[in-house]
Order: structure tokens, then C-alpha cells, then sequence
């Protein structure tokens, strides 16, 4: 075991044993992965006027006034998530990080592929989705569906937390490409269908694709990226993440500006590794054109894996445990059908 790196699951574990994660309710079956904590959300949604960050010395709580708050929701039975609104959720994990230890937080692949934009804030927070050693106190999930209201529920989970001891130290780092020569029956990627029905989180593989999703070709090796509209896209390469290792996908080059390349960015270890049924893993890419069309050719680099090490391997691996994106092409969120 290594002094530094990411905390893998059996270690994970041991972060709700020794208080350092705590929660309204014992761990929920598969919310531990293998380098990373699944968060729950809480029994109620505020809806915000606007998305906002408390700042170094306030909590999230007195920020939330009449002024900021526009109404209440109440998650317990479900709650239908509109598109174009903020909204707050308390989070039933929260933490008390002894020194040395930080953590940082992500959306789930799920999540970001149906285009629900979520970060977590914290109390005395100047940004999003980190919580610096020595932190003690709630988290909270800001939750904004884009393209399809959702059907949400107190435990769902749309957001992830990995934890580190030491300082961020990448390894190495890997630039991926689109692939826009096509997959199944030439079909390079879909793009998101505007005024669909609402995708119920209960409801895995039971939304139909076609509703929620049209198919695109790309037969001189080009894409228009229209602004506004939301893409699911997928590397040239396949990716693996060995053992040893965790990745993160960040964008390949924020100066381009026209169009931003990820919103799930957490690679676990395993993803992709041929002993744990992951031989040609692709890389999928939520993809959201910007301010003017932009054209996308083959091969264009696009994102780029950063990789760090693990403190020590997992238990068990991504693709050894239940995993919805092991072996994947160009592969929609699980809610949808094949």
C-alpha cells in the first residue's frame, strides 16, 4: 500500500466505520465502488432562483433565504426535477476529514449521460465539488436537468465522491479522440430529442431510446455540433484502467469554447481490463455544443484521461462487480433501452 493515492473500496469502508463518513441510513447495497462512494440524496429539493457558492465564510444554510429559495420539494414519494431549474438537495452522506485526507466529487456516468448537471457544494465552499482536508459538515447536491426532466426519489444517486491522501499527483495522462466512423449501422452518436418525456431514475432500461434520442451518421467523417443541443459521442480509442490506477476525464482544450467535451469524468479500476470482461472499452462523451456551430471530424482529439495511483487495488474491480458500462461502445445512460 502506498502512502499516497486514491482510497480504494475496502479502505472506503472503513471511512463509515471510523465517522469519517456518515449518513442518515447504513451504506445502500453496491454505493460502495472501487475507488470511489456513491451520495444519496436527501428527503427534499430546494428550488433556487439561481446556483450560487456560500463562500469562505458562511454556510450553505445561511445562504438559503426567501430570496434564494423559491419553494420546497419533498423527495420521499418522488418528485418530478424540471428542466432549466436549480435545485438543492441535502445530501445523507456527510463528512469529517482528518488532515491529509481530501475529497472530490463527480457525476455518476448515468447521470451525466442524460444530461443532468450536478456538483456538490459545502459549507464554507469557493468551489465546486471539493472538500479540502480537515473538512467537517454536510454536502449538498446541486442538481439542474438540461434536455429531460426527471422522476427523483430520496436515495437516489447521481453523484460520486473519491477520496485521496496526500496531494493530487498525476501519473500520466492519455488524449482521446472522437470516433465519428460509426458503429452499429454507421451510427456515429445520438443527440438529444428537446420535450421528451421525464426519465423516472427508478425505471432502469425501461425508457425508450427513439422518444429520448436521435441516431446520427456522419458519412464524410464530420459532425455539426448545433449550440445548445447535447450529444453522446465516443472515443476512437479503447481505454483501460489498470488496477493500481484511477482516472479522471477532463477536457482536451477549454480555450476552444465551443463546446464543452464531459460532464462524468470518474474511470475506476478495471474499466476496460480484458480479465474483467472489459476488452475494447470505449470511452463515452457527453458532448454540449457552445456558442456557434461547431464541425467535429474523425479523429479530433477531445478529452484526455489523467490518471493517479490507488493507495492499494480494490477488492473488487470495476466489471467484477455490477457494472453498467464494462466492454461499451457508443452506449446511452442505463434508463434507456438496447
Amino acid at each position: 500500500m502506498t502512502a499516497h493515492g486514491i482510497l480504494p473500496d475496502h479502505e472506503l469502508e472503513s471511512l463509515f466505520r471510523d465517522g469519517i463518513v456518515s449518513a442518515e441510513r447504513p451504506p445502500a447495497e453496491g454505493q460502495i465502488q472501487p475507488a470511489s462512494i456513491d451520495l444519496r440524496l436527501g428527503s427534499k429539493a430546494y428550488r433556487l432562483r439561481a446556483s450560487f457558492l456560500p463562500g469562505s465564510a458562511r454556510s450553505v444554510t445561511a445562504r438559503l433565504d426567501a430570496d434564494l429559495v423559491m419553494h420546497t420539494v419533498d423527495l420521499t414519494a418522488g418528485a418530478v426535477l424540471e428542466t432549466g431549474c436549480v435545485y438543492l438537495v441535502p445530501l445523507q452522506e456527510s463528512l469529517n476529514l482528518p488532515v491529509g485526507l481530501s475529497a472530490a466529487m463527480n457525476p455518476k456516468s448515468s447521470t451525466g449521460r442524460i444530461d443532468v448537471f450536478t456538483r456538490v457544494i459545502t459549507d464554507n465552499g469557493v468551489a465546486f465539488d471539493q472538500a479540502p482536508d480537515g473538512y467537517r459538515g454536510p454536502l449538498y447536491a446541486e442538481v439542474s436537468p438540461r434536455t429531460f426532466s426527471i422522476l427523483a426519489r430520496e436515495g437516489d444517486r447521481l453523484s460520486q465522491v473519491r477520496f485521496r491522501r496526500g496531494v493530487h499527483q498525476p501519473v500520466r495522462d492519455l488524449t482521446v479522440s472522437v470516433d465519428l466512423q460509426g458503429f452499429d449501422d454507421g451510427i456515429v452518436g445520438y443527440r438529444a430529442r428537446r420535450h421528451s418525456g421525464l426519465v423516472d431514475l427508478a425505471r432502469i432500461g425501461e425508457h425508450k431510446r427513439e422518444r429520448y434520442w436521435e441516431p446520427l451518421n456522419a458519412p464524410d467523417g464530420q459532425l455539426v455540433l448545433d449550440p445548445g443541443e447535447f450529444y453522446i459521442l465516443a472515443s476512437q480509442e479503447a481505454v483501460s484502467i489498470g488496477l493500481n490506477e484511477a482516472a479522471e476525464m477532463a477536457p482536451i482544450a477549454t480555450e476552444i469554447g465551443e463546446f464543452r467535451a464531459h460532464y462524468a469524468g470518474f474511470f475506476d479500476p478495471g474499466f476496460g481490463v480484458s480479465e474483467t470482461g472489459g476488452s475494447g472499452s470505449r470511452a463515452v462523451l457527453e458532448v454540449r455544443g457552445r456558442d456557434v456551430p461547431f464541425i467535429l471530424e474523425h479523429g479530433q482529439p477531445i478529452a484526455r484521461l489523467v490518471y493517479e495511483p490507488m493507495r492499494a487495488p480494490p477488492s473488487r474491480a470495476y466489471g467484477a462487480v455490477a457494472s453498467n458500462y464494462q466492454a461499451q461502445g457508443l452506449k446511452l445512460s442505463k434508463f434507456f433501452s438496447a
